[in-house]
């Protein structure tokens, strides 16, 4: 993989320490390598219990049972598993079940897989359709920030809230990436 652009920001840290102090303690994902790093902080973590998922949707019930429970989540997925969980955002939407999801972008800047463009670029449509308030995080330093104002909305309105944390952060990939593994 090509290294992610030089940064000095660690935004997977910064953005863990974020969830940290809004009190997120149910984090469920689908493995990613763009977030490799925040799943490792937050099983090391021992305030959060992380949840594997076989396939995104499952997020959407873990988040409804864990808000019923008197828990905060956040869902860790890549741009290409949205496409999994549209149908039952509206779950999200009609019982006001608030919650945070972290999108890791492809199909964007320097995308090596043609199957990811399509779902990467209806992204941020897709999402807002289905009534998610969407925001941007196009940079390592904005990240943390990002999380911390769509944790906040999130929380404070009843709605869910994702940040697409861009291609440029996490790095692009390549062909040759892929066949060397």
């Amino acid at each position: 993989m090509n290294a992610p652009l030089p940064t000095a920001v660690d935004w997977s840290l910064a953005a863990h320490q974020v969830l940290s102090r809004h009190g997120f303690s149910v984090v469920g994902y689908v493995p990613d390598g763009g977030q490799k790093r925040m799943i490792e902080l937050c099983q090391a973590d021992a305030r959060m219990r992380t949840v594997v998922m076989t396939t995104e949707e499952e997020g959407v019930g873990l988040a409804s049972g864990a808000w019923l429970g008197g828990a905060k989540t956040v869902l860790l997925m890549q741009s290409s598993g949205v496409g999994n969980i549209i149908n039952a955002l509206g779950m999200l939407r009609e019982c006001r079940i608030p919650a945070l999801i972290l999108v890791t972008m492809r199909g964007e800047y320097g995308e090596f897989n043609p199957w990811q463009v399509p779902m990467g670029q209806a992204t941020p449509d897709v999402l807002r359709a289905m009534g998610v308030t969407v925001q941007h995080a196009d940079s390592a330093a904005e990240v943390a920030e990002q999380v911390d104002a769509a944790a906040r909305l999130a929380l404070g309105s009843y709605q869910c809230a994702a940040v697409l944390i861009s291609q440029r952060v996490i790095g692009i990939k390549s062909f040759q990436d892929q066949t060397s593994q």
